[in-house]
């Protein structure tokens, strides 16, 4: 099986379950009991997390370990609202961000949270002019994702966060998808709080953080002693591990970014090369090295996986299943792409794993397969 499915998870490194597993072994005791194996856990935590600070940048006292980005964007944005000032009680937020966020967002404005969108360009960027506008005295909270998981498209949000600051307001990042890809130093982010995943940087599932700049006040939602009582419940110890283990791999980052966007601009001049009715979106902007979401004419994506399942090649859609079938990406409706064409999005995603012959079968076997199926769609 090829894997282009990287945006959506990775598999975990070689490095990451050697780290692990010992851990499994030995660390079972609870980090917080007083007894001699319980303080050895607790040692493993401390050092694990010291890694964790160390690697992203941050101090080992502004790592929160949570179960996910999920979890993070959660406590991040219920938190921070929560903490807030009186008269401080708006959310703004990008139009493209996680589905999950978005969800989150809804059922903060079915509470009575003020909560205003934040439009995009339509090449998935975000407008700076207009989010200048709406931050006042009122905003609470500002977040909005570091790149986008969809398109790849980078955000301002050094810029935006240099804006919150000016307005008083928390700024919330989520690096979930730039995290793994690109550097990141949570010191120099400006933010005040960051959420990402072990899962997409190679780690275990089940596993994340949110970074929380030192002296920002933020409210628990799972009450409990652990994480300087901020996050309630029992460390998972050896996933942590993993995930320290996971980011003390990305010293090398810097060149595996090069190499994967590399590959990902070859493959796609091949694409368009081969089939001239291919379209790639945010194709004009900064994108994460390894994602690249295109279309192939209107074929529908369920048509085009198909055809890359046929071949042992896993990739994904920007659609999302419904009861009543298949509704277009909201990253891309937001761009302002026609239905008919957001149905046919595909999404490849490479990572550390992608090699060289990889895409090369790809571009040697799918063309060949679309064509026919893209001129039969042109006469008819």
């Amino acid at each position: 099986m090829i894997y282009l499915d990287h945006n959506a998870t990775t598999p975990p490194a070689p490095a990451v379950v050697s780290a692990m597993l010992p851990v499994l072994a030995t660390g079972w005791a609870n980090a917080s009991s007083q007894h001699g194996p319980g303080q050895d856990a607790r040692r493993m935590l401390a050092a694990a997390r010291a890694e964790v600070a160390r690697a992203l940048g941050a101090k080992p006292a502004e790592v929160i370990f949570t179960s996910g980005a999920t979890e993070s964007n959660q406590l991040a944005l219920r938190g921070l609202l929560a903490a807030a000032p009186p008269g401080r009680r708006r959310l703004v937020l990008s139009a493209v961000e996680h589905a999950g966020l978005l969800k989150l967002a809804r059922e903060l404005a079915a509470q009575g949270v003020p909560v205003d969108v934040l439009p995009v360009r339509p090449d998935g960027t975000l407008d700076l002019a207009r989010a200048a506008a709406l931050l006042g005295d009122d905003v609470a909270v500002v977040s909005v994702m570091a790149a986008n998981n969809e398109t790849g498209a980078l955000m301002p949000a050094a810029e935006l966060a240099a804006l919150a600051r000016s307005a008083g307001a928390a700024m919330h990042v989520d690096a979930t998808q730039w995290i793994g890809k690109l550097p990141f130093d949570f010191a120099a982010s400006g933010a005040d709080a960051v959420s990402l995943s072990a899962h997409k940087l190679r780690g275990p599932k089940g596993v994340g953080a949110l970074l929380l700049r030192a002296g920002t006040a933020l409210r628990p939602q799972l009450p409990g002693s652990q994480e300087r009582g901020r996050r309630g419940g029992t460390e998972n110890l050896p996933a942590i591990a993993g995930f320290a283990a996971a980011l003390q791999r990305l010293d090398g980052l810097p060149a595996e970014a090069g190499r994967q966007a590399a590959l990902r601009d070859h493959l796609e001049t091949r694409l368009c090369r081969a089939l001239p009715a291919t379209h790639v979106y945010a194709a004009g902007v900064p994108r994460l090295p390894g994602t690249s979401m295109l279309r192939f004419g209107l074929l529908p994506a369920e048509v085009v996986l198909q055809r890359l399942e046929g071949l042992g090649i896993a990739a994904s859609s920007g659609a999302a299943c419904s009861s009543g079938g298949s509704e277009p990406s909201h990253v891309l409706t937001a761009m302002g792409v026609p239905r008919d064409e957001a149905l046919a999005a595909v999404r490849l995603s490479l990572g550390e794993t992608t090699t060289v012959p990889d895409i090369e079968f790809l571009l040697t076997h799918l063309p060949p397969l679309l064509a026919p199926l893209l001129d039969e769609a042109m006469a008819t």
